[in-house]
């Protein structure tokens, strides 16, 4: 008899680009996998265009020196676990 268990794994899907110099970004266009020629000033208004275009609504991870912004896409994965062994010299079978 297995048992099955859900996982909750974390997916970081990247949404935009710094665009230097400042704070500036620009939002990967998902569909195109490309980046947009609209550069938005801001990450709160960078955000705030993901959010509208997306209707996504949850966390978000920042990687400053590298100047990406991703948002955090989480996902539960059942894990089924398998069948303990079961040995002939005890008696189990």
């Amino acid at each position: 008899m297995s048992s099955v268990e859900e996982e909750l794994r974390e997916e970081d899907v990247l949404i935009a680009h710094r665009v230097p110099p400042g704070d500036r970004w620009t939002l990967l266009d998902p569909k195109h996998n490309s980046t947009s020629d609209n550069v938005i000033e801001g990450i709160v208004e960078t955000l705030s265009e993901y959010m509208r275009a997306t209707n996504f609504r949850g966390d978000y991870r920042l990687s400053p020196l590298n100047g990406k912004l991703y948002a955090i896409h989480e996902n539960y994965i059942k894990i089924e676990k398998p069948n303990p062994k079961k040995y002939d010299l005890y008696g189990e079978y």
